[in-house]
């Protein structure tokens, strides 16, 4: 990769492209430092660390944008929850489905809901956090002592902090290098991991020297678990297919071998998010809505033994992954349209009729991929934070280098690879051309 980014500064287009998606990164780097006019940050602060793991994966997701009450607070989290919803109704409204094959313009007007649907969420999560985080402890000093209008100027702040990230996104896909969004998210989880490493390397002092082995111990796991989620990441099943020779008029057509790679984790890191979201939705609403510490009360029930970390929440995480990865595994791979489309070019799989036989073929190859997809993301969603427990890291550390962070950054930077591969080649055939 670091040769790749070598050659692709000596090409003009392709370092240009590269300075201002460094600059669009930097612009919201910025912005979530700035803190939001009306928000008492010491009291907000302590509020995110206590409200449990959920918030701080957020915050760590946001580059801690959200810890610290910045006007990009919210960060890509409403759109993201908005694109999952989108897609959910795409299988379940015949008209979204229709759009969704219109092509370009279809995927046009699918953009514009979700960014509807983002802008509901947005105002939703924000008054959410206004009401959870106590309207009596907003700095009302900025509106003049009004609580109210206080809290309905920081409802507005973050909302536009929110869709302004949305819109930096777009401007990085289409102007820069690789999809906008997926490095916002990439740059804030960088950001959370390198804070955490530093304030961890500070806290070693002369009399404390064993947290240096438990530094190093922690990166060489980090190191090794990496290397595994890249090498599962790469790992695809290969389906030969053959396309009988076709004469037209005086030329040949036809008669070569190729194949569909169909990868093993085919549905990426949303299983995963979908599946915490679901089952960390309760002790979220409980903690904005009925926060407390009595240890009697239905909040601390659910976080004692439901919560993350207990063996409930293990298994109905895992079972939540199996049944969202083969959910997302029917809606995005047809084996139906597939065979379809290899019967009408004359092709064939070698040892299966066209048709029926050729789509349930690919359908059991799919099954079976995606159970063994299921079971990587189950292990890695569960396994990373209770090995970084067993080596005694702190919780900053965990929250940085969680199950979601992980899969997104190693997912990312090899898109991010890839792209600038495929622009140095598109240049190199253009200077062939000429």
């Amino acid at each position: 990769m670091f040769k790749t980014l070598k050659e692709a500064f000596k090409i003009k287009d392709v370092r240009k492209k590269i300075l201002i998606t460094l600059l669009l990164l930097l612009i919201y780097r910025i912005g979530c430092w700035l803190p939001t006019p009306g928000i008492a940050l010491n009291t907000y602060s302590t509020a995110v660390s206590e409200g449990g793991d959920f918030l701080s994966v957020i915050s760590a997701i946001s580059g801690g944008a959200l810890a610290n009450g910045a006007v990009l607070a919210l960060g890509v989290v409403p759109y993201i929850n908005a694109s999952i919803i989108i897609q959910l109704l795409t299988v379940a409204i015949p008209r979204l489905e229709m759009l969704s094959k219109q092509g370009e313009e279809g995927k046009k007007k699918i953009s514009f809901y979700t960014k509807i649907a983002a802008l509901i969420l947005a105002i939703i999560q924000s008054i959410g956090i206004v009401v959870g985080f106590g309207v009596e402890n907003l700095d009302t000093g900025v509106f003049f002592g009004s609580t109210w209008a206080t809290g309905a100027l920081v409802v507005a702040i973050l909302v536009a902090g929110a869709m302004f990230t949305v819109w930096l996104g777009e401007k990085i896909t289409a102007l820069g290098i690789g999809n906008g969004l997926s490095l916002l998210i990439f740059v804030g989880l960088l950001s959370s991991a390198g804070t955490a490493i530093f304030n961890t390397i500070a806290g070693i002092s002369s009399a404390n020297l064993e947290n240096i082995w438990t530094l190093l111990i922690f990166l060489l796991m980090l190191i090794l678990i990496f290397g595994f989620i890249v090498f599962i990441d790469n790992a695809e099943r290969r389906v030969p297919v053959q396309y009988a020779k076709q004469i037209k008029g005086r030329k040949m057509y036809g008669g070569q071998n190729t194949n569909i790679p169909i990868k093993i984790n085919a549905s990426g890191v949303m299983p995963i998010i979908f599946a915490s979201a679901i089952i960390s939705a309760p002790q979220l609403i409980m903690s904005i809505f009925w926060y407390s510490t009595d240890p009697n009360s239905a909040y601390m029930w659910y976080s004692n033994n439901l919560g993350a970390g207990t063996w409930p929440y293990a298994i109905i995480l895992s079972v939540l992954i199996l049944a969202l990865s083969y959910f997302w595994s029917y809606i995005s791979f047809n084996p139906e349209d597939i065979s379809r489309q290899i019967q009408q070019n004359g092709g064939f799989i070698p040892g299966y009729r066209a048709g029926k036989p050729t789509a349930d073929y690919l359908r059991r190859v799919s099954n079976r991929l995606t159970m063994w997809g299921a079971i990587f993301l189950a292990v890695v969603s569960l396994v990373p934070s209770f090995i970084f427990s067993l080596v005694g890291t702190s919780g900053s550390l965990i929250n940085a280098f969680s199950s979601t962070g992980l899969l997104i950054v190693v997912s990312v930077a090899l898109e991010i690879d890839k792209q600038l591969e495929a622009q140095l080649l598109m240049r190199n055939y253009k200077g062939f051309l000429k």
